[in-house]
Protein backbone atom coordinates (compact mmCIF):
# COMPACT_ATOMS: atom_id res chain seq x y z
CA UNK A 1 0.00 0.00 0.00
CA UNK A 2 1.39 3.38 -0.69
CA UNK A 3 1.16 6.28 2.15
CA UNK A 4 -2.03 7.71 0.56
CA UNK A 5 -3.37 4.29 0.62
CA UNK A 6 -2.82 3.70 3.76
CA UNK A 7 -4.32 6.98 5.17
CA UNK A 8 -7.53 6.41 3.33
CA UNK A 9 -8.06 2.65 4.91
CA UNK A 10 -7.18 4.16 8.07
CA UNK A 11 -9.31 7.23 8.13
CA UNK A 12 -12.28 4.47 7.40
CA UNK A 13 -11.17 2.00 9.50
CA UNK A 14 -10.55 3.92 12.64
CA UNK A 15 -13.48 6.87 11.58
CA UNK A 16 -10.75 9.32 12.19
CA UNK A 17 -8.71 12.59 11.37
CA UNK A 18 -6.70 12.67 14.38
CA UNK A 19 -3.08 12.10 14.31
CA UNK A 20 -1.38 11.72 17.49
CA UNK A 21 1.82 13.19 18.16
CA UNK A 22 5.01 11.52 19.69
CA UNK A 23 7.15 13.90 21.68
CA UNK A 24 8.60 12.49 24.26
CA UNK A 25 9.90 14.87 26.92
CA UNK A 26 11.23 13.21 29.65
CA UNK A 27 10.52 15.86 32.43
CA UNK A 28 6.87 15.79 31.83
CA UNK A 29 6.73 11.83 31.99
CA UNK A 30 4.49 10.86 34.75
CA UNK A 31 5.63 10.43 38.20
CA UNK A 32 6.70 6.82 38.24
CA UNK A 33 8.92 7.94 34.85
CA UNK A 34 9.72 11.40 35.58
CA UNK A 35 13.29 12.79 33.88
CA UNK A 36 14.75 9.52 33.04
CA UNK A 37 15.32 9.18 29.16
CA UNK A 38 15.62 5.17 29.01
CA UNK A 39 12.03 5.18 29.31
CA UNK A 40 10.89 6.75 26.17
CA UNK A 41 10.18 3.51 24.63
CA UNK A 42 8.23 2.74 27.30
CA UNK A 43 6.18 5.79 27.48
CA UNK A 44 5.17 5.97 23.69
CA UNK A 45 4.75 2.84 23.12
CA UNK A 46 2.00 2.75 26.19
CA UNK A 47 0.98 5.73 24.35
CA UNK A 48 0.42 4.20 21.03
CA UNK A 49 -1.33 0.99 22.54
CA UNK A 50 -3.78 2.99 24.17
CA UNK A 51 -4.45 5.19 20.84
CA UNK A 52 -3.93 2.86 17.98
CA UNK A 53 -7.69 2.46 16.96
CA UNK A 54 -8.25 6.42 17.30
CA UNK A 55 -5.62 7.33 15.12
CA UNK A 56 -5.79 8.65 11.25
CA UNK A 57 -1.62 8.58 11.97
CA UNK A 58 1.11 8.87 14.14
CA UNK A 59 3.81 11.23 14.29
CA UNK A 60 7.02 10.85 16.25
CA UNK A 61 9.08 14.17 16.28
CA UNK A 62 12.90 13.24 16.00
CA UNK A 63 14.71 16.09 18.05
CA UNK A 64 12.53 14.50 21.26
CA UNK A 65 14.44 11.53 20.67
CA UNK A 66 17.84 12.76 19.68
CA UNK A 67 18.40 14.93 22.17
CA UNK A 68 18.29 12.47 24.90
CA UNK A 69 20.20 9.80 22.86
CA UNK A 70 17.40 7.64 22.20
CA UNK A 71 17.39 7.13 18.42
CA UNK A 72 17.87 3.47 19.27
CA UNK A 73 14.28 3.58 21.42
CA UNK A 74 13.00 5.81 18.23
CA UNK A 75 13.96 2.71 15.76
CA UNK A 76 12.31 0.31 18.10
CA UNK A 77 9.52 2.07 18.24
CA UNK A 78 9.06 2.17 14.68
CA UNK A 79 8.96 -1.46 14.82
CA UNK A 80 6.77 -1.81 17.89
CA UNK A 81 4.04 0.55 15.48
CA UNK A 82 4.56 -1.54 12.80
CA UNK A 83 3.65 -4.18 14.91
CA UNK A 84 0.80 -3.46 17.08
CA UNK A 85 -1.03 -0.58 14.76
CA UNK A 86 -0.06 -1.84 11.05
CA UNK A 87 -3.16 -0.13 9.47
CA UNK A 88 -1.96 3.34 10.63
CA UNK A 89 0.55 5.34 8.74
CA UNK A 90 3.57 7.03 10.56
CA UNK A 91 5.07 10.11 9.56
CA UNK A 92 7.94 11.51 10.97
CA UNK A 93 8.88 14.81 11.48
CA UNK A 94 11.82 15.40 10.99
CA UNK A 95 11.51 19.08 8.46
CA UNK A 96 14.48 18.08 6.32
CA UNK A 97 16.15 20.55 3.50
CA UNK A 98 18.89 20.03 2.18
CA UNK A 99 20.59 19.28 -1.36
CA UNK A 100 21.92 16.54 -3.18
CA UNK A 101 24.03 13.46 -1.37
CA UNK A 102 23.09 14.95 2.19
CA UNK A 103 19.17 15.12 1.35
CA UNK A 104 20.03 11.45 -0.17
CA UNK A 105 21.06 10.15 3.18
CA UNK A 106 18.52 12.11 4.93
CA UNK A 107 15.83 10.17 3.23
CA UNK A 108 17.53 6.99 3.70
CA UNK A 109 17.32 7.80 7.33
CA UNK A 110 13.68 8.25 7.22
CA UNK A 111 12.38 5.32 4.59
CA UNK A 112 15.11 3.00 5.79
CA UNK A 113 16.31 3.18 8.78
CA UNK A 114 13.04 4.50 10.24
CA UNK A 115 10.68 2.97 7.95
CA UNK A 116 8.55 5.55 8.29
CA UNK A 117 5.73 6.17 5.67
CA UNK A 118 6.08 9.84 5.22
CA UNK A 119 8.44 12.54 6.57
CA UNK A 120 8.11 16.24 7.01
CA UNK A 121 10.33 18.51 4.75
CA UNK A 122 11.44 21.92 4.57
CA UNK A 123 10.70 23.01 0.63
CA UNK A 124 12.93 26.52 0.84
CA UNK A 125 15.96 25.21 -0.61
CA UNK A 126 14.34 24.41 -3.77
CA UNK A 127 12.92 20.95 -5.61
CA UNK A 128 16.29 19.45 -5.76
CA UNK A 129 15.85 19.31 -2.27
CA UNK A 130 13.02 17.57 -2.21
CA UNK A 131 13.43 14.95 -5.28
CA UNK A 132 15.73 12.51 -3.28
CA UNK A 133 12.65 11.66 -1.11
CA UNK A 134 10.22 10.94 -4.41
CA UNK A 135 12.61 7.82 -5.53
CA UNK A 136 11.03 6.16 -2.57
CA UNK A 137 7.62 5.34 -4.64
CA UNK A 138 4.36 4.97 -2.62
CA UNK A 139 6.34 6.71 0.57
CA UNK A 140 4.88 10.41 1.12
CA UNK A 141 6.39 14.15 2.05
CA UNK A 142 4.87 17.04 3.71
CA UNK A 143 6.37 20.35 3.06
CA UNK A 144 6.42 23.13 5.57
CA UNK A 145 3.61 25.75 3.96
CA UNK A 146 2.00 28.06 6.70
CA UNK A 147 3.38 26.95 9.86
CA UNK A 148 1.29 27.22 13.03
CA UNK A 149 3.70 29.63 14.58
CA UNK A 150 3.55 32.96 14.77
CA UNK A 151 7.32 33.92 13.25
CA UNK A 152 6.09 32.27 10.46
CA UNK A 153 4.63 35.29 9.14
CA UNK A 154 8.22 36.32 8.91
CA UNK A 155 8.86 34.79 5.62
CA UNK A 156 5.57 32.79 4.62
CA UNK A 157 3.35 35.44 4.20
CA UNK A 158 5.94 37.88 1.55
CA UNK A 159 4.74 38.16 -1.56
CA UNK A 160 6.61 36.98 -4.73
CA UNK A 161 6.68 40.05 -6.98
CA UNK A 162 8.89 37.89 -9.35
CA UNK A 163 6.15 35.25 -10.05
CA UNK A 164 3.31 35.60 -11.65
CA UNK A 165 0.14 37.08 -9.85
CA UNK A 166 2.52 38.33 -6.67
CA UNK A 167 1.24 35.20 -4.53
CA UNK A 168 2.58 35.19 -0.70
CA UNK A 169 5.54 32.89 -0.62
CA UNK A 170 3.22 29.96 0.92
CA UNK A 171 0.30 30.42 -2.05
CA UNK A 172 3.53 29.90 -4.05
CA UNK A 173 4.60 26.26 -2.11
CA UNK A 174 0.96 25.27 -2.13
CA UNK A 175 1.04 25.87 -6.36
CA UNK A 176 4.22 23.87 -6.79
CA UNK A 177 3.25 21.01 -4.29
CA UNK A 178 -0.15 20.76 -6.21
CA UNK A 179 1.27 21.01 -9.30
CA UNK A 180 5.11 20.71 -11.49
CA UNK A 181 6.64 19.36 -7.74
CA UNK A 182 4.17 16.22 -7.29
CA UNK A 183 5.78 14.24 -9.84
CA UNK A 184 3.94 10.81 -8.62
CA UNK A 185 1.26 11.71 -6.32
CA UNK A 186 3.38 11.47 -2.85
CA UNK A 187 3.25 15.39 -1.69
CA UNK A 188 1.34 17.44 1.61
CA UNK A 189 1.71 20.41 3.24
CA UNK A 190 2.08 21.38 6.44
CA UNK A 191 -0.70 24.00 7.36
CA UNK A 192 -1.02 25.23 11.13
CA UNK A 193 -4.93 24.73 12.53
CA UNK A 194 -4.01 28.33 14.25
CA UNK A 195 -4.39 29.70 10.89
CA UNK A 196 -8.14 28.66 9.40
CA UNK A 197 -8.40 31.59 6.99
CA UNK A 198 -4.86 30.33 5.33
CA UNK A 199 -6.17 26.30 5.59
CA UNK A 200 -9.02 27.95 3.49
CA UNK A 201 -6.67 29.41 0.91
CA UNK A 202 -3.88 26.47 0.52
CA UNK A 203 -7.50 24.20 0.21
CA UNK A 204 -8.45 26.07 -2.63
CA UNK A 205 -5.32 25.88 -4.72
CA UNK A 206 -4.29 22.34 -3.64
CA UNK A 207 -7.50 20.88 -3.29
CA UNK A 208 -6.63 16.94 -3.07
CA UNK A 209 -3.43 17.15 -1.16
CA UNK A 210 -3.24 15.71 1.95
CA UNK A 211 -3.01 18.66 4.85
CA UNK A 212 -1.02 17.94 7.37
CA UNK A 213 -2.30 20.64 10.50
CA UNK A 214 -0.81 20.93 14.12
CA UNK A 215 -1.63 23.24 16.42
CA UNK A 216 -5.33 21.22 17.56
CA UNK A 217 -4.89 21.16 21.48
CA UNK A 218 -2.65 22.61 23.77
CA UNK A 219 -1.52 25.42 20.88
CA UNK A 220 -5.28 26.25 20.39
CA UNK A 221 -6.07 25.49 17.23
CA UNK A 222 -10.09 25.12 16.93
CA UNK A 223 -10.99 21.56 16.11
CA UNK A 224 -14.21 22.38 14.30
CA UNK A 225 -12.84 25.56 12.00
CA UNK A 226 -9.86 23.70 10.99
CA UNK A 227 -12.04 20.50 9.71
CA UNK A 228 -14.25 22.63 7.76
CA UNK A 229 -11.65 24.88 6.31
CA UNK A 230 -9.26 22.06 5.44
CA UNK A 231 -11.47 19.16 5.02
CA UNK A 232 -12.68 17.99 1.35
CA UNK A 233 -15.70 15.21 0.82
CA UNK A 234 -17.69 14.24 -1.88
CA UNK A 235 -20.65 12.05 -0.72
CA UNK A 236 -19.20 9.52 2.12
CA UNK A 237 -15.68 9.85 0.38
CA UNK A 238 -12.71 12.26 1.06
CA UNK A 239 -11.20 14.12 -1.85
CA UNK A 240 -8.88 16.34 0.32
CA UNK A 241 -8.09 14.66 3.62
CA UNK A 242 -6.80 16.23 6.14
CA UNK A 243 -4.40 15.00 9.17
CA UNK A 244 -4.88 17.18 12.80
CA UNK A 245 -2.61 16.50 14.75
CA UNK A 246 -2.55 16.90 18.76
CA UNK A 247 0.56 16.13 21.02
CA UNK A 248 0.77 17.47 24.46
CA UNK A 249 -3.04 17.24 24.94
CA UNK A 250 -3.06 13.85 24.67
CA UNK A 251 0.23 12.71 25.89
CA UNK A 252 0.57 14.60 29.39
CA UNK A 253 -3.51 13.95 29.88
CA UNK A 254 -2.71 12.64 33.33
CA UNK A 255 0.86 12.51 35.65
CA UNK A 256 -0.35 9.12 37.53
CA UNK A 257 -0.15 5.50 36.21
CA UNK A 258 -2.98 6.15 34.55
CA UNK A 259 -1.25 8.22 32.03
CA UNK A 260 -2.06 6.24 28.95
CA UNK A 261 -5.58 5.66 29.50
CA UNK A 262 -6.03 9.23 30.07
CA UNK A 263 -4.17 9.55 26.73
CA UNK A 264 -6.86 7.26 25.26
CA UNK A 265 -10.13 9.62 26.79
CA UNK A 266 -7.84 12.60 25.44
CA UNK A 267 -7.49 10.82 21.86
CA UNK A 268 -10.96 9.97 21.82
CA UNK A 269 -12.83 13.17 22.56
CA UNK A 270 -10.45 14.79 19.76
CA UNK A 271 -10.99 12.32 17.27
CA UNK A 272 -15.05 12.71 18.22
CA UNK A 273 -14.97 16.49 18.15
CA UNK A 274 -13.48 16.33 15.05
CA UNK A 275 -15.59 13.67 13.54
CA UNK A 276 -18.54 15.92 14.36
CA UNK A 277 -17.15 19.06 12.94
CA UNK A 278 -17.11 16.63 9.65
CA UNK A 279 -20.59 16.38 9.38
Amino acid sequence: MTFLDKLRSAERLNRSMLCVGLDPDPARFPAHLQGDARRIYDFCAAIVEATADTALAFKPQIAYFAAHRAEDQLERLMAHMRNVAPQVPVILDAKRGDIGSTAQQYAIEAFERYGADAVTLSPFMGFDSVQPYLQYHGKGAFLLCRTSNPGGDDLQSQRLASVPGQPLLYEHVASLAQGPWNLNGQLGLVVGATYPTEIERVRSIAPHLPLLIPGVGAQGGDAAATVKAGLRTQGAETTGPIIVNSSRAILYASNGTDFAAAARAAALRTRDELQAART
